[in-house]
């Protein structure tokens, strides 16, 4: 288990070192919203097996009030953070499948807990090369959502493992000139393709510079049926667009997951604020997921940012974690370690916490339409009254 340049492992790790126990509920209340972290109990299995692979595991529960109409709703999640395994100089088949034997082995570690749905990181399956803009060898990653090789892999392990699979890729569609998306595949736990959703926001932000390679997805804000409740992706960057966020909603989404593949100085102050605060917007679960580790490339790049060419992309600061509608939400994994975080949720708290607050209640859809239509249209001018604008009377 490696530590950040500060040594600092996780923001928890630092809590519990530096603060007197009885501040520290307290501080868990403020940070957390809840001083309890309410610890999952695991089985002994899943914690060796976890163990032998050399993999921090995290469990916790988010309960909903017992109703008397409906019973609980109870879904475990998990999320899976994790270094890329042998060099971006290793030939890629050797690269791709070492990556399959770790994730294999992390969702065996899940099943053992009887996790019902699990994703993976942002493009999981590859070196996160687009920072360097050259097409090859990067390229020969893409493969096609349905039939490709990590879909036919995930597709015997959700199956086996009575498993919603939840699987970041790039995509080659083969359909439409070879075309390359950033897509998400959805698994059933029945083993079946249930359908895909293209990253709707691209960056072009220092080193990600990602329209090189692909574009703006076309697939809308698809939320996906399953035994385990309905369930959509908002990938990476689209947690920066709270819009993004709030069509998953507008579907009918109780759980939104967020893999991504950001680092250290770009966006970790934002991490935890985001996906938190979709959730508590949205009355819904969100599941925020991040790589670790720095990966490091043949030739040098830049990002005209003015800063030298360099060869070392990251560190990315892991970090996952889970936030409820009500916004509480879990601890998070660590900065540097490859993690499974497991989470317990009842997902009744979804329309108990609609009905608390009133949020779908008190919103102005027909309002903010007819003013996105205005904003959209040349010529547009904002609403801005000056103090000249008006006679004043005195």
């Amino acid at each position: 288990m490696t530590e950040s340049k500060t040594g600092i492992k996780s923001l928890e790790d630092c809590l519990e070192k530096y603060i007197p126990k009885d501040e520290l509920k307290e501080v868990k209340r403020i940070l957390y919203g809840r001083s309890d972290e309410r610890s999952l109990e695991l089985p002994e299995e899943t914690r060796k097996l976890a163990e032998n692979i050399n993999l921090e595991l995290k469990g916790y529960s988010i309960p909903a009030a017992s109703e008397e109409l409906r019973k609980p709703r109870i879904v475990r999640i998990g999320a899976i953070q994790n270094a890329i395994v042998l060099p971006t100089t290793d030939p890629l088949d050797k690269q791709r499948d070492a990556l399959y034997k770790r994730i294999s082995e992390i969702i065996k570690v899940a099943s053992t807990a009887n996790v019902n749905i699990v994703c993976m990181q942002e493009c999981w399956t590859m070196p996160f090369g687009f920072c360097t803009r050259e097409k090859y060898p990067w390229c020969e990653f893409a493969e096609d959502a349905e039939t490709g090789p990590t879909t036919s892999l995930l597709k015997k392990l959700a199956k086996a493992y009575n498993m919603v699979i939840v699987s970041s890729i790039l995509e080659r569609d083969s359909n439409h000139g070879d075309t390359i998306w950033n897509t998400t595949v959805v698994i059933s736990n029945r083993g079946n393709y249930i359908g895909k959703h293209r990253k709707n926001h691209i960056p072009r932000v220092g080193d990600f510079n990602e329209s090189t390679y692909y574009h703006e997805g076309n697939t809308g804000h698809p939320v996906f049926e399953t035994d385990f409740g309905r369930i959509a992706i908002n990938i990476c960057y689209g947690r920066h667009h709270p819009q993004n966020w709030m069509m998953f909603g507008l579907n009918g989404a109780e759980i939104v997951f967020n893999p991504s593949a950001t680092e250290g100085d770009l966006s970790e102050h934002l991490w935890g604020i985001e996906a938190r605060n979709a959730a508590v917007a949205n009355s819904y679960f969100t599941v925020a997921i991040n790589r670790v580790g720095t990966e490091v490339y043949d030739h040098e790049f830049t990002s005209a940012n003015g800063k030298p060419a360099h060869n070392d992309f990251g560190p990315f600061y892991g970090s996952s974690y889970v936030a409820a509608p009500n916004g509480h939400r879990t601890p998070g994994l660590s900065r540097t370690s490859d993690g499974l975080l497991i989470t317990e949720v009842d997902l009744n708290l979804c329309r108990q916490v609609k009905d608390f607050w009133g949020f779908r209640m008190t919103q102005r859809l027909d309002v903010y339409a007819e003013s996105f239509g205005k904003v959209n249209k040349l010529g547009y001018k904002p609403q801005v009254i000056r103090e000249n604008d008006t006679d004043q009377e005195l």
